[in-house]
């Protein structure tokens, strides 16, 4: 009779000692647009979040509204108590985004709620070159030339592979 209640409880052990007890930390914020129109889609957007003097890092995806959440960074099993010097980081979205290293970055500060942080500055970003970036940097990342090759007509007759397999080649001929 005392057997089943032993496995019971040893059960009910084991499966107490592997649920670890939370201290959470969260940070909660938005990225916004600043040449958007109002109600556009914000979601697939990157966020890095990285504490100082901690290795991990960790990585949030926005919502449809531009709202993220992500876990502070921490090496230890229970978090520190506040964690120090932290920074959130705009990395890149679905589609080319815009922005200056002011409004890409911003420091992490604590909320009025006990696990809760948020960002000090918002980041925002553009999603066409804005002109307050100066019109020239913009321009050349968009002035990449074609990377079409030259495909010379061969008759099938003679079973070749397209012409640009073989124009790009220069043999070099020398003395070995």
């Amino acid at each position: 009779m005392a057997l089943p209640h032993t496995i019971t409880v040893l059960l009910l052990v084991l499966a107490l000692v592997r649920i670890e007890l939370s201290t959470c930390q969260v940070i909660k914020a938005k990225v916004s647009c600043l040449d958007c129109k109002s109600n556009t889609d914000l979601s697939g957007i990157k966020v890095l979040v990285k504490c100082d003097k901690v290795k991990k890092l960790a990585m949030a995806t926005t919502e449809d509204d531009g709202s993220f959440e992500a876990e502070v960074p921490s090496d230890y099993k229970t978090p520190p108590t506040v964690p120090s010097n932290c920074l959130a980081k705009l990395l890149g979205g679905p589609n080319q985004l815009y922005a200056s290293n002011k409004i890409m970055v911003s420091q992490i500060v604590k909320t009025h709620d006990s696990n809760t942080y948020t960002i000090s500055n918002p980041l925002s970003f553009y999603q066409s070159c804005p002109s307050t970036i100066n019109q020239a940097k913009c321009e050349a990342n968009n002035n990449w030339a074609s990377s079409k090759t030259v495909d010379l007509p061969l008759p099938p007759q003679w079973g070749l592979a397209p012409s640009s397999y073989y124009i790009p080649f220069f043999p070099i001929i020398g003395i070995p």
